[in-house]
């Protein structure tokens, strides 16, 4: 679109939140806009409704008020049969008994008509369509709280995989003067990352895995186009926060730590922190939500002595590193 300093297309997109006051999505106060779709499926993902192009149906039991009182709608609306009513339980309110309704994942389509009729949001679509102007008409609004260093990160999913819509949303941010930044796994076509690169204030890089092999095992994906891409941006004037999961079992032997931390140093001036993440249990809920089996169940978070060994090896190369 003509009319500003950055030319820019009104790309559609799909989306599955947005969120103001983040304060770890990068520096200061920041609005995030999380987009849907990631080639990675890495096993402790914390955002599983990030994952799909898609929209998912998701399910939230414990916003269902019972079928009678919505007339059946969500059970009428599926043409597969896949919701009926459940067993009478107890409705929260000590009004009485109710019937929830219960849904049969082989059956369903994922059509969505059910979260059409939804009148509580019981059952929802896990994201939406929308433009790069809406998208940006709805972040604007939150410029007075980005003082002191704060701003708007996209985010995933992996952004990149909506190359067309998180550019252009870039570029329509770029001319309004705030700090953007790009939440990525770097998983990403190398030229696409020359394309956006003058319209990233900071990229959000995360390291995951410094062995290919075992990148491809705990993601999905090897780790060579990665290493590149934090190669090339660096080299090209980015600006890199590494981000570095600590996963117990999985990501934090010594040896990885160390070929993360060596790394990350190797990229010079260009690393402004590293950030290491510890494992976290917040997301398990999220995959019942749609249905999904959570594989780390036995897994738990890394103890904090633990992690402050992992941060004194960080800083020891040279890093500017903390805890997130």
């Amino acid at each position: 679109m003509v009319g500003s300093a950055v030319e820019y297309t009104n790309a559609a997109g799909h989306i599955y939140d947005i969120q103001g006051y983040a304060v770890h999505d990068g520096p200061g106060i920041r609005t995030t806009v999380f987009t849907k779709g990631c080639p990675l499926r890495c096993l402790w993902c914390h955002s599983p409704e990030s994952q799909q192009h898609e929209f998912e149906l998701g399910y939230l039991p414990v916003k269902c008020v019972g079928t009678d009182l919505c007339q059946n709608a969500c059970v009428n609306a599926c043409p597969e049969g896949a919701i009926v009513r459940d067993e009478p339980v107890k409705a929260l309110d000590g009004s009485g008994m109710i019937q929830k309704a219960m849904l049969d994942r082989d059956k369903c389509t994922g059509c969505l008509k059910c979260a059409g009729v939804c009148v509580t949001k019981a059952l929802y679509a896990s994201g939406w369509d929308t433009t790069v102007d809406d998208v940006y008409d709805r972040l604007i609004k939150d410029r007075g709280f980005f003082n002191n260093g704060g701003g708007i990160t996209i985010s995933g999913g992996e952004a990149m995989t909506q190359f067309e819509f998180t550019l252009n949303l870039a570029k329509r941010l770029k001319d309004s003067g705030i700090h953007i930044c790009l939440d990525t796994t770097g998983f990403a076509p190398t030229k696409q990352f020359e394309e956006i690169l003058e319209y990233i204030d900071l990229f959000l890089y995360d390291i995951k895995h410094m062995d290919s092999a075992m990148h491809k095992k705990l993601t999905g994906v090897p780790n060579e186009l990665i290493l590149y891409n934090a190669r090339f941006l660096a080299k090209h004037g980015g600006a890199l926060q590494i981000r570095v999961p600590v996963i117990p079992k999985l990501t934090d032997k010594e040896d990885n730590l160390r070929a993360t931390a060596e790394f990350s140093s190797s990229l010079g001036e260009a690393v402004k922190l590293v950030q290491l993440l510890p494992y976290h249990k917040t997301g398990r809920m999220k995959y019942d939500r749609l249905g999904w089996r959570y594989k780390l169940t036995n897994v738990e978070p890394p103890e904090e002595a633990f992690m402050q060994n992992a941060l004194e090896l960080f800083r020891s190369y040279g890093l500017n590193c903390q805890l997130h």
